[in-house]
């Protein structure tokens, strides 16, 4: 299969590029981003077939069919990570919280959060590459909480990978920051900026189009890559999940293959939500996409408005700060693929150098033919998280935001798959807060305080981060990240 590009071709590039390709150079055209150029058709037939598979059987089934250009045994090494999750045999477990709503608890990874699904092997895949080609690459990775320490896990002392990882000083918990900064492996660089999760995601954007940066790259004889979810590598990965969640719930007798659902997701900069759109493009029975947003509401007003209006919008702090985003990659494939690539360039040009764009009457009826959308106040939140370990359930902030948008959004009486993006233990000050009411409380304080009330332990992997040597200590102005980049390598 091949890829081309949201916002057309420059002539400078090549139209079509392989999926290896894409993923060793996610930024295309025009600042742009890679598609496929169609996706694979998987139909009745396809989902009848893999009701009784495990997820690396499905997974693999997927990979096949978008017929990417590599070896088998590498796709089984790389799908082989899985096995390391809390039970190898389902990684992705679907629960039932209360009539027709489920659960998908994307976190029994190695670091307690959702981009372990598709980072993994992800991972794995880009260093072989890197690696038949005899080439060195640095990985770029701009995170808001979760991106960060599940993309240095998966690189750290991998052949020909180097990692510079971004993050916003002061905008993550304690646990996601001492992820990030207790990493020791000599390939991996992580640097607090004075900024926001935007500012990140913006310097990210602009060393990847750097000429002079890439020329300067060029000198060490090193590559330029990405680990956001601008790059397919994430996104492929991230499909495979909805189809296997749809599955589940025909496995555990609650659907008959064909019946439509809800696929309900906490929305930041859209690649998990793109994952089901694409699923649903490919043939998965889904009724509605369901967009749920915090305080950062730009993607409620674009589903519900049609307009995407980042004016005088400042970013605000949350308490589901993985969401903390103005600025969302992935809804540009989306466009693209409702309204073509000479649409898709204008408007986000019009993004960039006016900070809005509307869509017409007939595209916004497009957009709303897939997608609703709700957001949900820190306050609502807490109150869903409160009203949920009652009733028998402990969930995390980003994932209370789904109820909210459960009750607003989802007016079919449907099964609804809401998606739990992070473990309890990534945002316990506010989880504590909603159950206890305690206040201004440190993450170590938080998380006993849960395990408490819940009767359950912390897992060792975080209450070890408590003791560990913080080894990066970078915090600087965003300027100044290209130069600590070149200065680490």
């Amino acid at each position: 299969m091949k890829f081309i590009e949201t916002r057309g071709n420059d002539g400078i590039n090549p139209k079509k590029v392989t999926f290896s390709e894409a993923i060793l150079n996610p930024i295309a055209s025009f600042g742009g981003l890679y598609v496929p150029k169609r996706l694979p058709e998987l139909g009745d037939a396809f989902l009848e077939q893999h009701v009784g598979s495990d997820y690396k059987v499905l997974a693999k089934a997927i990979l096949e069919a978008f017929e990417i250009d590599i070896e088998s045994s590498v796709i089984d090494e790389a799908l082989a990570l899985y096995d390391g999750f809390d039970d190898p045999s389902n990684p992705v477990p679907v629960v039932k919280i209360k009539e027709n709503l489920y659960v998908s608890e994307l976190y029994h990874g190695p670091t307690r959060a959702f981009k372990d699904m598709a980072l993994q092997p992800f991972g794995l895949i880009l260093s072989s590459i890197a690696q038949k080609r005899k080439e060195n690459y640095l990985i770029l990775a701009a995170t808001s909480g979760d991106t960060g320490p599940a993309a240095l896990e998966t690189f750290k002392d991998r052949e020909n990978v180097k990692v510079a990882c971004m993050y916003p000083s002061g905008g993550t918990s304690d646990v996601q920051r001492l992820q990030m900064v207790t990493e020791d492996a000599k390939n991996l660089k992580v640097i607090g900026i004075k900024g926001n999760f935007d500012d990140a995601q913006s310097a990210l954007k602009e060393l990847l189009a750097s000429k002079t940066f890439k020329a300067k790259l060029k000198e060490k004889h090193i590559s330029l890559s990405a680990a956001n979810s601008v790059n397919f590598g994430r996104i492929i990965f991230q499909i495979i999940y909805h189809i296997h969640n749809y599955l589940e719930l025909v496995r555990q007798d609650v659907i008959t293959l064909g019946e439509k659902i809800y696929l309900n997701v906490p929305s930041g900069n859209f690649g998990n939500v793109l994952g089901g759109y694409y699923a649903l493009k490919m043939g998965l029975p889904v009724e509605r996409l369901v967009i749920a947003s915090n305080e950062n509401n730009v993607l409620t007003h674009l589903v519900n408005t049609g307009r995407y209006d980042m004016r005088g919008q400042e970013l605000i702090p949350t308490t589901s700060p993985a969401m903390d985003i103005l600025k969302s990659s992935n809804v540009e494939r989306v466009l693209f693929d409702l309204y073509g690539p000479e649409r898709t360039k204008a408007l986000m040009e019009q993004l960039d150098s006016e900070k809005m764009y509307a869509l017409s009457s007939e595209e916004l009826v497009e957009l709303q033919d897939i997608f609703v959308a709700d957001y949900c106040t820190g306050d609502e939140g807490k109150e869903y998280i409160r009203k949920a370990f009652e009733e028998g359930y402990l969930m995390d902030p980003h994932t209370a935001t789904c109820l909210k948008a459960y009750e607003t959004c989802c007016v079919k009486p449907l099964k609804t798959i809401i998606y739990s993006t992070a473990e309890w233990t990534k945002f316990s000050p506010t989880i504590a807060n909603s159950l206890t009411g305690e206040k201004d409380i440190r993450d170590i304080e938080a998380l006993n305080s849960i395990a408490k009330e819940a009767g359950i332990t912390i897992p060792p992997t975080i209450k070890g981060l408590f003791d560990k040597k913080i080894i990066q200590k970078s915090v600087i102005e965003k300027e100044d990240i290209e130069a600590e980049i070149l200065k680490f390598l």
